[in-house]
């Protein structure tokens, strides 16, 4: 079991403060604002929750960054200033509502090899625009067989803040904690070259335990839809 303290993420216990002491303010003139503002406080501490996850870590395996909706499976180039190179790669797009948990996990170990910070727009994070065009942070990882990969935060509509604790040349463990958006967003993982994803779209990802590619298998992309 969580400690107390770690039951929603640091960056949360002082929004949960702020509409608790609204809350009472509210309460003090009205019992039906009281209510209402009881439960905004719950979906507060709801939003930045925290739960324990279990983790695959079979050399490989490309895990979840976010729990969401896969939105959009394609290839694209990534962009030149990344240094990934000019081939295409899948990119794999994870849409996060108010209701999803919000915390950002390393895909796969390996060591940082650069941050990006890329000032932007506020557009819906579920488009696909938003990978171009909305405020996000960048991590490329590069991995001990030489391969690389980059995981994308992106602020959403109402995401207005992004949160990212490594910095270049950190060593990182697949499943750890390393960020958090608030409060709708989207995340972009760009897979190796050459690898296959294993999600489809509409499909939900849990972060940190969905496997989103297993770059030790030749399983080609998968197909399905809703039944």
């Amino acid at each position: 079991m969580l400690p107390f303290s770690n039951l929603i993420h640091p960056e949360g216990w002082r929004f949960v403060a702020i509409f608790a002491g609204v809350t009472v303010l509210l309460s003090l003139f009205s019992h039906t604002f009281g209510w209402i503002g009881g439960i905004l406080t719950t979906w507060c501490f709801y939003f930045f929750r925290n739960p324990a996850r279990v983790t695959p870590s079979r050399d490989g395996l490309i895990i979840s960054p976010a729990d969401g909706k896969v939105v959009a499976v394609k290839e694209v180039i990534p962009p030149s200033e990344w240094e990934m190179g000019d081939e295409p790669r899948v990119r794999i797009s994870i849409f996060l509502n108010v209701f999803d948990v919000h915390i950002n996990r390393i895909p796969i170990s390996g060591t940082v090899r650069q941050v990006i910070y890329h000032p932007g727009k506020f557009f819906n994070a579920s488009l696909d625009k938003a990978s171009e065009f909305n405020e996000r942070n960048t991590v490329i990882i590069d991995m001990e067989n030489g391969d690389d990969i980059a995981v994308v935060q992106i602020a959403g509509l109402i995401a207005r803040r992004i949160v990212c604790d490594i910095d270049d040349d950190d060593k990182v463990i697949v499943g750890r904690q390393y960020g958090i958006i608030r409060f709708g967003s989207r995340a972009d993982i760009y897979l190796p070259v050459g690898a296959s994803p294993l999600v489809i779209e509409g499909q939900r990802t849990i972060g940190g335990e969905t496997v989103l590619a297993d770059l030790q298998s030749n399983e080609p992309a998968r197909q399905g839809g809703i039944v």
